[in-house]
């Protein structure tokens, strides 16, 4: 049976979003179906119902992005960062005309089914705006933080973790070149899976993340100086620091430079300890007080790059997922990946729980004490926090997120 069906992306943009496109085009074209690309997300849904455009306009084909030469196709978007839908969400649905255009939208291009892909809160939004229209639609995750429950990766998170690691590869080597400590502040919103992974694959020597280090304590800041000590006690004389942007400062507060803040507080805490001969300075810890310190703020390259190939492999098993999922009529899911593969977990478990963290400022989907990365970490002598307290922090974090 013949079917037209929708695709939007949402909120940021990140790698794998046109493989993704690629995938439902190629596997519903060759099912014969008609497939639309709604261009800004809901904001396409808007344009057409107030006549900026054309349903003609949004029609996908498989050979709908030729370019001169020898490519010809939809293949070529595997390889492109970014998402050539566009990625703005304006149509949030408590804005009663938003809604209302949005909904229009929709009915008049007819559709049997939408494919969304989005984070968490993109996903809340048009999972509001699916029930008020009655939408079959299909969400599929993609995010850098790795944030989204019930899936064990998200879109865009494996290349996020590339892109972060070959920085700090460069880093390392001008922080060795000075003698200076790097401190470089990632994304991650309140999660600290790109710090965590991207830490232990950047050769880090500390990193911290919101769930295992919520606020620069001083004690955090003894445990980092005690690391750095005992680097210069084996003759390294620099060291790299990372932090996630959900780290709070020392009052906890959230900054938006934390990385900065950071470095210019290990630097005083270790001339604090040296000047009041602290127990806790262990020898040598006068040394740090000559030692600079530098931070770099990596930003929003950390979402593009051209995508990896885990993340194009995802890609092209969430699209065709999503596209058997809408051919035996199973709606209303989200595509997960769970043991090496795709799969669908039910939206009407997956959303009141986003909506249930949402409400109580928690992050949907933290790094937990459980995580073989947070032992890895530990086994690797990374220091990522409180010891003492670890156990207690991720105690409470856990408890809220039941």
């Amino acid at each position: 049976m013949t079917k037209r069906i929708g695709i939007l992306t949402s909120g940021g943009d990140c790698p794998g979003l046109n493989a993704v496109i690629r995938s439902v085009v190629k596997s519903a074209t060759r099912r014969g179906w008609q497939v639309y690309g709604i261009p800004y997300g809901t904001q396409g849904l808007i344009n057409l119902e107030q006549g900026r455009c054309t349903i003609e306009d949004f029609q996908l084909r498989d050979h709908g992005f030729d370019i001169p030469g020898l490519l010809r196709g939809v293949d070529i978007l595997q390889f492109l960062s970014g998402s050539i839908l566009g990625a703005l969400n304006k149509g949030n649905p408590s804005d009663p005309d938003n809604a209302r255009e949005i909904l229009e939208g929709y009915r008049l291009l007819g559709l049997d089914a939408l494919i969304a892909l989005g984070g968490d809160g993109s996903l809340d939004i048009i999972s509001d705006l699916a029930q008020r229209g009655h939408w079959n639609w299909i969400a599929i995750p993609k995010t850098i933080d790795n944030d989204i429950p019930f899936t064990e990766q998200a879109l865009g998170f494996d290349t996020a973790v590339d892109t972060i690691t070959r920085a700090l590869y460069d880093l390392t080597f001008t922080a060795a070149s000075h003698s200076r400590i790097i401190v470089a502040q990632v994304m991650g919103r309140d999660a600290g899976h790109l710090a965590l992974r991207s830490g232990i694959a950047g050769g880090a020597d500390v990193i911290l993340i919101p769930e295992l280090t919520p606020q620069i304590t001083e004690n955090v800041l003894d445990g980092i100086c005690q690391q750095l000590v005992q680097l210069r006690q084996v003759d390294r004389q620099f060291a790299l620091v990372v932090v996630a942007e959900g780290v709070h400062n020392h009052l906890g507060a959230k900054e938006k430079y934390i990385g900065d803040t950071l470095a210019q507080q290990i630097q005083a805490h270790a001339q604090r300890l040296c000047q009041a001969k602290s127990p806790t300075a262990l020898i040598n810890v006068c040394h740090l007080q000559d030692v600079e310190t530098r931070a770099t703020t990596l930003g929003h390259i950390q979402r593009s790059s051209v995508p990896s190939s885990l993340d194009r492999l995802i890609a092209a098993a969430f699209g065709c997922k999503a596209v058997d999922l809408i051919a035996d009529e199973q709606y209303q899911q989200m595509v997960i990946w769970s043991h090496g593969q795709a799969d669908s977990k039910p939206l009407d478990q997956v959303i009141p729980f986003i909506k249930q963290q949402h409400q109580a400022a928690v992050c949907p989907s933290p790094v937990t004490l459980g995580d073989p990365w947070v032992k890895t970490a530990q086994d690797l002598g990374i220091y990522i926090g409180e010891p003492v307290r670890l156990a207690e922090t991720m105690m409470v974090t856990e408890q809220r997120n039941r």
